[in-house]
């Protein structure tokens, strides 16, 4: 790749039920990412934290313009639009987003942030649809709607926030799927976008299924983004997140996925995060450590 990678912290944890995943950007920078990615001869900045605010001083429940059953939802939209302006000064800048999160509502703001005046494919890996709204989440935690805000699902279609146009339905393709909520599978049922579950990957192999999604999500766009959330592993490769589901992608499956996002999407690749570390919940940061091996896997790291 040649242009500098700039990562960016959002040390979240405002969407999600477990406690600890706002310390993921930095387990992640401790476990080696700038020196992996210096060793593979990508040059490497780090553009700091987004400033987030701790859910103890503030009521998750508390009335809402915008949404009803969705917690901190005020909260979230303020961090979202801060990591939006963030991620689009980087692209202005001409360097390369890697965003760290954090719970995976972060990604409302990033694809806000690549997607701003250009059309942009999405591959979304995760074992969770993350197509709840506030009308079918079982939990309100804005993480399991992050995906439905992004597209404008139900009530997410007015905010603007939160709804990013240029993302459309028919260029995402969700990976690695194998725990959907009841509403979330009517509303999935219902849309454009391609789902890979785990059957899927047991029948036809990683490759096959992430080189189909990368297709789905290219085609017409001018370019990709990756949302990489750490629970599509298995909780034997990556025990540290909040919501494990076993029956996950494999060590070498999840390599083999970023070498072809790497390998096939090419030039097109114009950012990526990764999401829902919790060191609290790992075992000497293994979740961690994986993380930064496979985002050098995504940005050109290989075997020889």
């Amino acid at each position: 790749m040649d242009q500098t990678v700039r990562v960016l912290g959002v040390p979240m944890d405002l969407g999600a039920d477990r406690r600890g995943v706002d310390m993921g950007p930095s387990a992640i920078r401790y476990a080696g990412l700038a020196d992996r990615l210096e060793s593979i001869g990508q040059p490497c900045v780090d553009g700091g934290d987004i400033a987030v605010m701790r859910p103890e001083e503030r009521d998750p429940d508390a009335a809402s313009a915008d949404l009803g059953h969705a917690k901190y939802v005020s909260e979230t939209r303020e961090v979202c639009e801060d990591v939006a302006t963030a991620v689009s000064a980087t692209v202005s800048d001409g360097e390369f987003p890697l965003v760290l999160g954090g719970d995976h509502s972060i990604a409302v703001g990033t694809a806000a942030g690549v997607a701003d005046d250009r059309n942009t494919g999405l591959v979304w890996f995760d074992a969770h649809g993350d197509f709840n709204t506030p009308e079918t989440t079982p939990s309100g935690n804005v993480h399991g709607m992050a995906l439905a805000a992004i597209l404008g699902v139900g009530p997410f279609a007015d905010l603007a926030w939160a709804h990013t146009p240029r993302v459309r339905p028919e260029n995402v393709a969700l990976v690695g799927l194998r725990d959907v909520d009841d509403g979330e599978r009517t509303l999935l049922g219902e849309s454009r976008v391609s789902t890979y579950t785990m059957t899927d990957i047991d029948e036809r192999g990683i490759t096959d299924v992430v080189e189909e999604a990368i297709d789905v999500a290219t085609r017409d766009v001018e370019q990709l983004h990756v949302s990489f959330d750490m629970d599509c592993l298995d909780p034997t490769e990556a025990p540290g997140v909040g919501t494990p589901v076993r029956g996950g992608i494999s060590y070498r499956e999840a390599h083999a996925a970023m070498e072809r996002i790497s390998s096939t999407a090419g030039t097109r690749l114009c950012s990526f995060e990764v999401v829902e570390v919790n060191p609290i919940l790992d075992q000497h940061n293994r979740t961690a450590e994986l993380a930064t091996e496979l985002v050098a896997s995504a940005l050109g790291q290989r075997i020889l």
